[in-house]
């Protein structure tokens, strides 16, 4: 099992190149931002698949959600939960 560190203070984040972020939402451990673009990163605590990527496998790094660019949809809005992720598209 993969250890997800907790960050109990504010730290820099390091994105994939040239990304902005229009939106961020944090849950209890896990992270989701919207770029300018209208895609979502997602991050953290992934044992519920709360991060939207097919699967229930953590990750300390942002990654892109490719299913929402696979059918080419644009993310508006998005909420974290305790266990879940909100996507408005």
């Amino acid at each position: 099992a993969a250890f997800i560190s907790i960050q109990a203070f504010p730290a820099l984040l390091d994105l994939p190149q040239d990304l902005e972020v229009s939106a961020v939402s944090c849950g209890s451990r896990h992270t989701a931002v919207i770029t300018r673009g209208g895609e979502l990163y997602t991050w953290g605590w992934g044992k519920y698949g709360q991060l939207g990527h097919g699967n229930n496998v953590s990750s300390d790094q942002a990654r892109r959600v490719e299913q929402l660019v696979a059918e080419g949809l644009w993310v508006e809005e998005v909420v974290c939960g305790p266990w879940t992720t909100y996507v408005r598209v």
